[in-house]
């Protein structure tokens, strides 16, 4: 059974970093393109940051150096490093593990990140 676990959520200041942590198991993500998107109350999901399985980055234009994409392989994670925090990155932020387009595609629980003061 595959299962991605979020966590390393919460409140923070603006201004404030987290780091969210996506733990895998029932997949080798090293394999897999892996992501971040959020959620935002009465809004859509939108795409956060990827990681090709070649370790090629991709951004959404809100967060562009602010945020960084990185796995560790070995450890089967992958992480989210949020510094420079606004309000409008109040989320949850889910982790997406996708190989082959979407004929295997998966979604983990998410974690709430709430940022204010």
């Amino acid at each position: 059974q595959v299962q991605l676990v979020e966590s390393g959520g919460g409140l923070v200041q603006p201004g404030g970093s987290l780091r969210l942590s996506c733990a895998a198991s029932g997949i080798i993500i090293r394999f897999y393109d892996m992501g971040w998107y959020r959620q935002a109350p009465g809004k859509q999901r939108e795409l956060v940051a990827t990681i090709t399985s070649g370790g090629s980055t991709n951004y959404a234009d809100s967060v562009k150096g602010r945020f960084t994409i990185s796995r560790d392989n070995a450890k089967n994670t992958v992480y989210l490093q949020m510094n420079s925090l606004k309000p409008e990155d109040t989320a949850v932020y889910y982790c997406n593990a996708v190989l082959g387009g979407t004929v295997y595609n998966y979604w983990g629980q998410g974690t709430q990140v709430t940022v204010s003061s």
